[in-house]
């Protein structure tokens, strides 16, 4: 058994961890509802005895009710009137009213203790009991307490109104102006605002705060129920008293193991899924960073989200993390993954059931949507179905609780178009998750598949014969990996670019000779390393050019670390096994590690094997594809990549009939009487073949090696 790697340890902890910390730990009531609404749960038993609380509208109507008659203390103090009044008298005794006679003083003082007895407010209480609407007032005089109208009670300047209008035609207001009344009148009637605060408490004190008792075993509300006014209050009431009622130190150690056994459950349900069916992935690390990341990502949103009320939970796109497992693995982990994102993210949620239809719905559309991605504009596509989807499943889902067009929550419609917009991220997001996890889409594969671009566009003209081989190498590879379902794609776009080293020194290689041999000219060691250098210059290129590293491993392995063959053994032949170094004519490849680098490898050696045929007929093209692979195989080509005996045995079959179809016999045109000109043209165009493979030296041998002709 293959242990965990590294990446994939560190990735279930931060994952494991994160998921679990952000969790809410208090024991939540664990239903939701909403009045005028049908109860979505079976029936609901009281557990225990509890009150009916008031709403907090309730409540704060009837604390109004309570304070709506409710008198402010006020502080009397008695001898004010003849403090005043004896105030005034000293200040005329003293001269200070010149010409004022006495009996207006007398007058004025006589005045004074009636509005003193009736009370002096200050301006600013005054204002208060207005605002307030307060009626009567509690004067405390002494340890008595005596209601007065709030009506009746002075300012000074209505005092100074009084007295100044009491009898104008006696006292004229021009002498009695003189007497500078302000001085005399201050409020003798004080705010006693530690009183009256213990008897608003009092009186709030005396409000009840319910309306009544709900027995244990008694039925709050049944399946399908609506949720009236009275019964949203009774369950309001039942969630209040579960808070109150629970224990911080025993129940939330059960809620933390609960989440922890459920997070971790459902963690390694993924990892099983993994490593059961796509090993690969689970061996990849940047494959397992992204699964991670996303299963993370979502979750921990979700979970902050619902903890700081952050809008709702439907306005997060999540779909996006299966458009991108399915753009980057394949579209059977993408569903795998959209169930553990939305069952962690569910966590957060309290029963969650349409939270869940809603998601897993919309996620599978969007891994339907993209079966096929062959246009970065297909994201849109996707982004506008799943919307679609998604906005009709809610309205079908506030069909079955009763609701109709004029009552739909059109709220969570709008968040849900919200998320549609969001989606469309996707599309740079996919962009920047192939450069930071350096991974290859279908789309970029399609567009390096190309012919336009920079270096095959360059490998046309400097390399016409590579290119014409590489492009069937292509043709032959796609049908092999259709056949034994590999991903074509990614084969035809590596078989084209696999021997773009051959553009470096395009007239060493055969293809592309025209009458000259540049090798007559070099030592085996060195024909050898230039043939070699296709590898080495080609890997160049694809550092040059930011190729991906998935077509990069085409270049490496499509010879492996095989030798040139012709090369080597013309070097044996001419000075001996001793004297020759098998290094000087190895490949620096390794062997192919998938399926993809196996076929292009058979495509590679069967294509060039192939026009070194003198006749193609039915048995020399089967005897020539299995000279070929079963050489390959006993040579320990695949020995390292997960391709099988049945993938090998169907790849022959196609290599066959392909190359049938290729070098199908074509129909014999009937001769002319006179044949004698025909057979000279066929003499002389043979003689030419033959002058011309003297002339070229080589003819192409399996592996792609060469001969070189001594004669």
């Amino acid at each position: 058994m293959r242990r965990p790697t590294p990446t994939l340890i560190v990735a279930i902890v931060c994952c494991f961890t994160l998921c679990v910390l952000v969790l809410p730990r208090q024991n939540k009531f664990g239903y939701a509802y909403e009045q005028g609404r049908p109860w979505l749960y079976n029936t609901l038993i009281a557990d225990y005895d509890f009150p009916i609380y008031k709403s907090d509208h309730q409540l704060q109507a009837d604390r109004d009710s309570a304070l709506a008659d409710f008198q402010p203390f006020f502080q009397l103090t008695d001898s004010m009137a003849q403090r005043q009044g004896r105030h005034l008298l000293s200040d005329w005794q003293d001269g200070r009213f010149h010409g004022v006679s006495y009996n207006h003083v007398a007058h004025v003082g006589r005045l004074l203790e009636k509005v003193y007895a009736v009370g002096i407010v200050s301006n600013q209480a005054k204002e208060q009991m207005r605002l307030h609407r307060t009626k009567n007032v509690r004067v405390m005089q002494g340890t008595l307490a005596a209601s007065r109208k709030a009506d009746s009670l002075l300012t000074p300047l209505a005092a100074y109104a009084l007295i100044m209008q009491a009898d104008t035609v006696h006292f004229p207001r021009q002498e009695l102006s003189r007497l500078n009344l302000n001085h005399y009148l201050v409020p003798n009637l004080s705010y006693d605002s530690l009183r009256t605060r213990g008897a608003q408490e009092g009186a709030l004190a005396q409000v009840s705060q319910t309306l009544g008792m709900v027995q244990s075993g008694e039925r709050i509300i049944d399946r399908g129920e609506i949720v009236s006014p009275a019964a949203y209050n009774i369950l309001r009431s039942f969630e209040r008293e579960c808070e109150l009622r629970q224990d911080d130190t025993g129940r939330t150690r059960y809620v933390l193991a609960g989440q922890i056994g459920v997070t971790l459950g459902i963690i390694l349900l993924m990892v099983v899924y993994l490593r059961l069916y796509r090993r690969d992935v689970l061996a990849s690390p940047h494959h397992v960073a992204l699964i991670f990341a996303l299963l993370t990502l979502f979750p921990v949103l979700t979970a902050l989200m619902v903890a700081h009320n952050w809008f709702s939970v439907y306005l997060l796109p999540y779909a996006m993390a299966p458009i991108f497992i399915r753009v980057f693995i394949d579209s059977r982990t993408a569903v795998m993954h959209l169930l553990a994102t939305v069952l962690l993210a569910s966590l957060s949620l309290h029963q969650p059931y349409t939270f869940i239809l809603t998601q897993l719905t919309a996620g599978l559309v969007a891994v339907y949507s993209l079966r096929e991605l062959t246009a970065r504009a297909q994201i849109l596509r996707s982004a506008v179905v799943v919307t679609a989807t998604s906005c009709v499943l809610g309205i079908f889902f506030e069909f079955t609780q009763g609701n109709d067009f004029h009552t739909l929550d059109t709220q969570v419609i709008y968040y849900k178009l919200v998320s549609g917009v969001l989606l469309l991220l996707a599309y740079p997001l996919m962009l920047l998750i192939e450069r930071l996890f350096k991974f290859t889409s279908d789309v970029t594969l399609i567009e390096l598949s190309n012919i336009n671009h920079p270096l095959l566009s360059r490998m046309s003209k400097v390399a016409p014969g590579s290119f014409q081989h590489s492009m069937q190498v292509a043709n032959l590879a796609v049908e092999v990996a259709h056949k034994i379902e590999a991903e074509s794609l990614l084969v035809r776009t590596g078989a084209l670019y696999h021997d773009i080293g051959k553009t470096v020194s395009p007239a060493f290689f055969t293809e592309n000779q025209a009458g000259h041999n540049p090798h007559d000219q070099f030592t085996e060691e060195q024909s050898a390393a230039i043939i070699i250098s296709h590898v080495t210059e080609g890997m160049r290129l694809a550092d040059k050019y930011d190729l991906p590293d998935e077509i990069r491993q085409f270049i490496l392995t499509h010879h492996g670390t095989s030798r040139v063959g012709y090369f080597y053994q013309q070097a044996v032949n001419r000075r001996g096994a001793d004297h020759v170094n098998p290094a000087d004519f190895t490949y620096p490849g390794r062997l192919p590690f998938r399926r993809e680098h196996a076929i292009l490898t058979m495509a590679d050696s069967v294509e060039a094997a192939s026009r070194s045929l003198k006749e193609y007929t039915d048995e020399s093209i089967q005897q020539l594809v299995d000279k070929i692979i079963d050489g390959q195989l006993a040579a320990g080509y695949f020995k390292e990549c997960p391709i099988s005996f049945r993938d090998i045995s169907l790849a022959k079959q196609v290599f066959v009939e392909s190359l049938r179809t290729v070098y199908h016999t074509r129909i014999a045109y009937p001769a002319e009487a006179n044949n004698k000109s025909a057979d000279s043209n066929d003499k002389s165009a043979d003689s030419n073949d033959k002058s011309a493979e003297r002339h070229f030296g080589f003819r192409t041998l399996p592996f792609g090696l060469h001969r070189r002709n001594n004669s």
